[in-house]
């Protein structure tokens, strides 16, 4: 009895989101003593401290180590967290998009955010993001979901003054708060039935559950889901989406837009395929409901975007992460219908939607400098201003729309596709593929717009604009080294991962458990 309540500690196992958190307190501690002249400085410890985490990945590649287990023999007892492959792709995923966040944020905490408050909540979010996905059993997956949300809440409106940011964060918040009660109400019920809180565990107990508790497990089985619906902003619980990511700092709205869907999505793959496929025959149905309807929203919403409107690029952007919610749903979905090895075409397609969103941001950010209202229209003649910044928009664009040359976003799609074809659901397939076809027409308009011949953009004059630049169209400063890095890491992954999809797909089918 004793040895059961003996935990081992594996502190390799644990180190990338144990390094990460370290940093940010360093990071909280050093801004009290660094003057204003050198503040600089914290964003390339915070950066150097990611590319750490990162490269801790490496000793635990082979995919095989557990820690904070009841017992010292991690094959026959469960543990509280474990890292493997599925583990490790979603730390590579939620890590990398914290540090193209933490490149992108650099001018911005010079020029607008206070930086120490800033990095300490970045590389606080990360390292509860990065938490999550090794957790296994509902205590740590809800506290790693929080960790991972709440210090965003604060980087939504941590633009002092605008309220627009105020407004946005508290929108955030209360969505998020509602799904938080949500999920722990859930976690509730299935603990009170099942008398544990381990994943594994919980899956096998909720097979035998009395007669007098199968309601009570039903009502938490369907809250939990409900919880996690809300964090991957699934309709009808995306409504915080659109005003949410054109409230937040650009780098900020990146970062919600992969690192945040990563950590919703990872969660509800673990609760359901892990700890509750005994009930695939309610959740799956739901899923396939929800994905239908979140990614034909997120399209229709995208499509009426007006070019001349303020903020259309990001709202553009945001209803596109609605809809690509949608897609990543699908495999989730599947899982209920023909095993978990569906759900490694959620984890390929989340890879991919990673680099190129976060791709596509970057340029948005570039653009911004001299255009702040963020407009579609804004990007008109960007090929004549910057020809690389403008090819690389197109090619992320043309990833998220699943054309050539973004192989990779093509494949994605096929994967996915299959996964719904091969688990029998067919209706949902052919929803994918309308949807598909929805989404070319207002990828496709944004990518011809950045060849056509420059005009005056309306409204706007450029008073940043450099010495000489021509009449019209987008006046680009010369793009920062930290901004310039970001774009050519993402448009070199993208093109990596499009010259050889086999990698990614391969990586994410050996992902999972």
């Amino acid at each position: 009895m004793t040895s059961q309540l003996v935990q081992s500690v594996d502190w390799l196992t644990i180190a990338p989101p144990v390094l990460t958190a370290a940093v940010a307190l360093a990071v909280l501690v050093a801004d009290l003593f660094l003057p204003p002249e050198r503040k600089r400085l914290l964003g390339w410890t915070a950066i150097g401290g990611l590319t750490a985490a990162l490269a801790l990945l490496v000793p635990l590649r082979a995919g095989d180590r557990s820690t904070f287990c009841l017992t010292p023999d991690t094959r026959v007892t469960a543990c509280s967290y474990t890292a493997d492959h599925f583990t490790l792709v979603v730390q590579l995923l939620v890590l990398g998009g914290a540090l193209l966040t933490a490149l992108l944020s650099l001018d911005e905490t010079r020029e607008r955010l206070p930086a120490g408050e800033y990095w300490f909540l970045l590389l606080s979010s990360a390292a509860g993001a990065a938490l999550l996905p090794a957790s296994r059993d509902l205590a740590t997956l809800v506290v790693a979901l929080e960790v991972a949300s709440l210090p965003a809440f604060a980087l939504v409106g941590l633009k002092r003054g605008d309220r627009m940011s105020g407004e946005a964060a508290l929108k955030f918040f209360l969505s998020s708060v509602t799904a938080t009660a949500v999920t722990l109400l859930g976690a509730s019920f299935v603990y009170a039935t099942t008398g544990t809180l381990h994943l594994t565990e919980i899956a096998q107990r909720l097979d035998d559950v009395p007669g007098q508790f199968q309601t009570l497990a039903e009502a938490g089985v369907a809250l939990t889901l409900v919880g996690f619906a809300f964090k991957t902003a699934a309709v009808p619980f995306h409504f915080w989406v659109p005003d949410t990511y054109v409230g937040a700092p650009l780098p900020v709205a990146a970062y919600l837009s992969v690192v945040g869907k990563a950590v919703g999505f990872t969660g509800l793959i673990l609760v359901t395929v892990v700890a509750f496929p005994s009930y695939a025959d309610v959740w799956g149905p739901a899923l396939a409901v929800l994905a239908a309807l979140t990614m034909t929203a997120g399209n229709v919403a995208a499509l009426r975007q007006s070019s001349t409107r303020a903020w259309s690029a990001v709202r553009l952007l945001a209803w596109s992460s609605v809809a690509q919610a949608g897609y990543l749903l699908v495999p989730v979905a599947a899982a209920a219908y023909s095993g978990n090895d569906q759900v490694g075409a959620t984890v390929a397609y989340a890879l991919m939607y990673a680099v190129v969103n976060l791709g596509a941001f970057a340029v948005v950010a570039l653009v911004a400098r001299v255009r702040p209202r963020n407009r579609i229209e804004d990007h008109r003649g960007l090929y004549a201003a910057s020809p690389a910044a403008a090819l690389a928009l197109a090619f992320f664009l043309l990833n998220l729309a699943g054309l050539p040359p973004g192989i990779i976003g093509l494949f994605a799609k096929v994967t996915v596709f299959s996964a719904a074809v091969d688990a029998g659901l067919g209706w949902l397939a052919v929803v994918m593929a309308l949807n598909v076809v929805i989404a070319l027409y207002y990828y496709l308009r944004w990518t011809a717009l950045l060849f056509r011949t420059p005009e005056g953009a309306p409204g706007e004059a450029l008073e940043d604009a450099p010495e000489g630049a021509r009449e019209g169209g987008v006046a680009l400063r010369r793009p920062s080294a930290p901004i310039t890095l970001a774009i050519a890491l993402t448009t070199a992954a993208g093109a990596v991962l499009s010259g050889y999809p086999q990698f990614a797909l391969r990586f994410a089918a050996n992902s999972l458990f």
